[in-house]
C-alpha cells in the first residue's frame, strides 16, 4: 500500500501501469506511449497486440519501466495450453511482466480445478517475471470475486487485478473484496478499468489499499496530484 503523503509525482509514477490497448495501434502509438511511460517513471508499459513487443523492448532500453505483455486478453477464454504458449512467446520476446485473462467461464461454473491448473501453469511458463491474473470482476459475484483471489494467491502470483480495461470497470466494493482477500498473502493488488471521473477514482483506489492502477491514462491521473492535494482528496506531502 503506497501512503500518498510520502510520495512525490515522481514517485508516484511506480503505482501505475501505462498502457496502450487497442489492436490497431500504430508503431508511433506504441512508441509514443512507452515515452510517456518512461517520462511519468511507470512501473511497466502495456499492449494487447504482442506483435509491437519487441518494438517496446527497444523504446524501454536503459529504463526501469517494464516491457509488458497482456496473455489471452480480453476475453480469456483460451485453453491453458494456449496461454501457456503465448506467455512463453512473451517472455522469449523480451517481456518482464505478463497479464493474464483468467478463465472466467471455468470459475463462474465451479471448475476450481481447472482454474488452479492455469494460475500455476502460468507461473511456470512466465519464468520468474512478474505475474498478474485478471478476474473481470463485473461478471464475478462476491463469490467468484474470493474464489478467484484464492486461486491466484495459491498459485502463487504476483498481483491479482480486477479487470482488462475493456469492460465495466471494478466498484469501490470489489476492489475492498480483493484487497481483504488477499491481506496478509504475499499477492497484492492491481485495479484497472477505473471508471470516470478518472483521477478522483484512481487516487480513491490508492487510498483504498491497492498497489497498482493500470490505465491508458496515467500522465493526467499523476498530474492530477497536486491538484487533488490542494483541494484535499489527497494528503498533503509531508516528506519522504
Amino acid at each position: 500500500m503506497v501512503d500518498l503523503s510520502r510520495v512525490t509525482a515522481w514517485e508516484l509514477g511506480k503505482c501505475f501501469d501505462q498502457s496502450v490497448l487497442p489492436k490497431n495501434s500504430t508503431e508511433t502509438d506504441i512508441r509514443e506511449g512507452c515515452r510517456l511511460a518512461v517520462k511519468y517513471n511507470c512501473a511497466a508499459f502495456y499492449s494487447s497486440a504482442a506483435y509491437w513487443t519487441p518494438v517496446i523492448v527497444e523504446e524501454l532500453a536503459g529504463s526501469d519501466v517494464l516491457p509488458a505483455a497482456a496473455i489471452a486478453f480480453p476475453f480469456g477464454a483460451a485453453t491453458t495450453a494456449a496461454k501457456v504458449a503465448e506467455a512463453t512467446e512473451a517472455v522469449a520476446r523480451g517481456a518482464k511482466a505478463l497479464d493474464c485473462v483468467m478463465n472466467i467461464g471455468a470459475l463462474k461454473s465451479g471448475h476450481d480445478a481447472d482454474v488452479r491448473e492455469e494460475c500455476k501453469a502460468f507461473v511456470d511458463a512466465a519464468q520468474g517475471n512478474i505475474t498478474k491474473m485478471i478476474l473481470e470482476t463485473n461478471f464475478l459475484t462476491d463469490d467468484e470475486i474470493r474464489r478467484g483471489c484464492d486461486l491466484i494467491i495459491e498459485a502463487g502470483i504476483d498481483y491479482a487485478k480486477s479487470s482488462s480495461g475493456q469492460f465495466e470497470g471494478p466498484s469501490m466494493e470489489q476492489v475492498l473484496l480483493m484487497i481483504d482477500a488477499c491481506k496478509g498473502t504475499d499477492t497484492k493488488v492491481k485495479v484497472a478499468g477505473v471508471k470516470f471521473p478518472r483521477p478522483q477514482n484512481a487516487y480513491a483506489f490508492l487510498l483504498a489499499g491497492v498497489d497498482l492502477i493500470g490505465t491508458r491514462d496515467a500522465p493526467r491521473i499523476i498530474d492530477a496530484l497536486d491538484q487533488l492535494r490542494k483541494i484535499g482528496l489527497v494528503p498533503a506531502y509531508a516528506g519522504a
